[in-house]
C-alpha cells in the first residue's frame, strides 16, 4: 500500500514496495551501480506509486532525462579550457539542455568522484575530458551505456564518441616549417606524460623530423608538464646541452608563457636569438613582440561537435561511436624567425 501523498515518501518506502533492499534503491536513483533490468523497473514502478517523482532527480528516472549534461573536465589555468566551455554551454543551451561543470583536478580518482557526482544528479550525459593514466573510469560508463563523449584527449577505444583536435600531422607541420628554413637541431617542449595529445604531439614533432631529413634525438624533447613553470624549465634544460636547439617547438600554450619569461630573464628574444612555434593559440598571441607562429585548434567546433555528439548518442543509444578529429589553423607570423630571414 503506497504512503499517502501528504507525506513525503523516502527510499524505505520504495524499497518495501519493490521488495528490494534500500541499498539497490540508491544504485537505481543514483546510477552508481549496474542493477538487473527487472529489479529496476520493480523500482521505477514503486517510484511512480509513492509519488518519489517530486523530486527532480527520481522524476527523471521515470521521464527518462534532466535535460542536463555533465562536463567533466580539469579547470586548469588554460585559456584553451575556458573557450571550450563556453562553446559546451552555448551548443547545449541552444539546444534546450543545461550544463553542470565539475572540475576533475586532472587526477584520475577525482574524476571518478566526479564522475559519479554528476551521475547522482540524474545528467543525461557525459563529456569528460580523461585524465591521464585514464582508462577504467571510462570503460566503466561504456559498460553502463552511460551515453559519454571525450573531447580533446582521445583514446584508441572505438565504442565511445570522441572528438579533438588533429595533433600529428599539425604538428609534423610546425617542424617541417622550422626544418624549411634551415635549422637541423629542433628542440621540442612537450606536454604532460600518459596525455593521449601530448603522444600525438610528440609524434608530430617525429614526423616532421623524419620528413626533413632530420634524424630524432632523445635529448631535444624536454617535458614542459603543462604547466608554465614546467615550460620554463624545459627551456632551461635544453639551452644547458652542449649543442643546444637552434628552433623549438611548444607543444601548449601555458607552456609557451613560461618560455617567454624564460627567454626574457636570459636576455634573449623569440624569432631572433630563438626561433620558436606552439601549438595552440590565444588572443595574445599577436600582441607579443615578435608575434607568435601558431597552430589554432578550433576550440569553438570541438565543444559544439562534442554536444552534437553527445545529444546524438542520448536520442539513438545503438548508433555506431564516431571519432572526430578537427584540423587546426596554421597562423603565420614572427616568432618562427622567418621575418628575419627574410630581412636578409
Amino acid at each position: 500500500m503506497p504512503p499517502s501523498r501528504s507525506s513525503r515518501p523516502t527510499q524505505r518506502d520504495i524499497a518495501e514496495l519493490a521488495g528490494v533492499s534500500i541499498t539497490t534503491v540508491s544504485h537505481v536513483v543514483n546510477g552508481t551501480r549496474a542493477v538487473a533490468e527487472e529489479t529496476k523497473l520493480a523500482v521505477l514502478r514503486a517510484i511512480e506509486q509513492t509519488g518519489y517523482t517530486g523530486d527532480a532527480i527520481a522524476r527523471s528516472l521515470v521521464t527518462g532525462g534532466t535535460r542536463s549534461i555533465g562536463v567533466a573536465i580539469s579547470l586548469i589555468a588554460n585559456p584553451y579550457f575556458a573557450v571550450l566551455i563556453q562553446a559546451i554551454e552555448r551548443e547545449a543551451a541552444s539546444a534546450g539542455y543545461t550544463v553542470l561543470l565539475a572540475d576533475t583536478h586532472d587526477t584520475v580518482d577525482t574524476e571518478r568522484e566526479t564522475v559519479r557526482t554528476l551521475r547522482s544528479r540524474r545528467v543525461d550525459g557525459l563529456l569528460i575530458t580523461p585524465s591521464p593514466g585514464d582508462g577504467s573510469v571510462i570503460g566503466e560508463l561504456v559498460s553502463l551505456d552511460v551515453p559519454t563523449v571525450l573531447i580533446d584527449r582521445l583514446s584508441t577505444r572505438t565504442d565511445v564518441d570522441q572528438v579533438g583536435a588533429e595533433n600529428i600531422q599539425s604538428t609534423s607541420a610546425l617542424t617541417a616549417h622550422l626544418a624549411s628554413l634551415g635549422h637541423q637541431r629542433i628542440g621540442m617542449i612537450s606536454g604532460t606524460a600518459g596525455l593521449s595529445t601530448s603522444e600525438e604531439r610528440i609524434l608530430g614533432y617525429r614526423l616532421g623530423l623524419g620528413r626533413s631529413g632530420l634524424t630524432w634525438s632523445e635529448d631535444l624533447v624536454a617535458c614542459g608538464q603543462s604547466s608554465q613553470a614546467g615550460g620554463a624549465l624545459a627551456l632551461s634544460t635544453l639551452l644547458a646541452l652542449p649543442e643546444p636547439p637552434t628552433a623549438l617547438v611548444v607543444a601548449n600554450d601555458t607552456m609557451m608563457v613560461g618560455v617567454l619569461h624564460e627567454l626574457r630573464r636570459r636576455g634573449l628574444r623569440a624569432g631572433v636569438d630563438l626561433p620558436v612555434v606552439v601549438y595552440d593559440d590565444v588572443e595574445w598571441a599577436d600582441l607579443v613582440d615578435p608575434p607568435l607562429t601558431t597552430m589554432a585548434q578550433p576550440i569553438e567546433e570541438i565543444g559544439t561537435q562534442a554536444v552534437r555528439l553527445l545529444l546524438a548518442r542520448i536520442n539513438d543509444p545503438a548508433r555506431k561511436a564516431q571519432t572526430m578529429r578537427i584540423p587546426p589553423t596554421l597562423r603565420h607570423r614572427a616568432s618562427c624567425g622567418c621575418a628575419l630571414v627574410h630581412s636578409h
